[in-house]
């Protein structure tokens, strides 16, 4: 969890000079030239190891050139990520080949790893929905309907995060949900199931509480 998110921000650091035009096309006529000599080989790995650049998004770039190329026009995102989730879409059967390559073989980024953190993250929430069962605590799906008290705060609402809670993620998670569950439900508990910098709980105060797993000092106060 730690490793790909922090590959994923170099990558995200990175993607300004991937993207330079003169760049992106330099990498696709490589690719065209050598899919020509050596069409067995590991052509985009290869490729994406050598100029420090994921994969995924690698083929991303490769595939755009060339459906521009094709079709003598810029591809629409839908056409370009169906493509990339399904390659043997491509017209083009050997570069169909190698950006599914891309896709299997690497762990931080693409449609097969997207797919398995969003299969990670819902068992996990099925995790907390049983725990929370076990203890015959009732709740909906967006917050909980009892008050429950943990290390003493109280606890209107849990949120699950199936990965490790890192300065970046946190303050980002705090910006888009953590802040306005906060303001629309009260205090409330987030569990990071693969940890996190133990600095960051520090909004107790303010009403958000971490923890690495589900807390076994759980304590029901009263119903709303």
């Amino acid at each position: 969890s730690i490793f790909s998110q922090e590959y994923q921000k170099r990558m995200k650091r990175s993607m300004v000079r991937h993207h330079a035009p003169d760049v992106v096309k330099a990498y696709y006529q490589r690719y065209r030239s050598e899919a020509q000599t050596r069409p067995t080989a590991l052509l985009l790995l290869e490729l994406a190891n050598q100029v420090d650049l994921s994969p995924a998004l690698l083929a991303r770039l490769i595939v755009e050139c060339f459906l521009e190329e094709r079709e003598a026009s810029v591809a629409s995102r839908h056409v370009l990520n169906n493509m990339l989730r399904e390659p043997y879409s491509i017209p083009d059967l050997l570069l169909a080949k190698h950006v599914e390559q891309c896709t299997v073989n690497y762990c931080c980024y693409g449609p097969l790893v997207n797919c398995i953190k969003h299969a990670v993250g819902l068992e996990h929430e099925d995790l907390l929905r049983d725990e929370l069962r076990e203890r015959n605590l009732s709740f909906l799906e967006l917050k909980t309907d009892l008050i429950l008290t943990v290390d003493g705060h109280i606890v209107h609402w849990i949120e699950s995060k199936a990965s490790f809670g890192d300065e970046h993620s946190h303050h980002t998670y705090l910006n888009e949900q953590f802040w306005s569950y906060c303001n629309r439900f009260g205090p409330g508990l987030v569990i990071y199931w693969y940890g996190f910098v133990s600095e960051l709980d520090c909004q107790r105060g303010r009403g958000i509480l971490l923890r690495d797993g589900f807390p076994s000092d759980i304590v029901t106060l009263s119903r709303v």
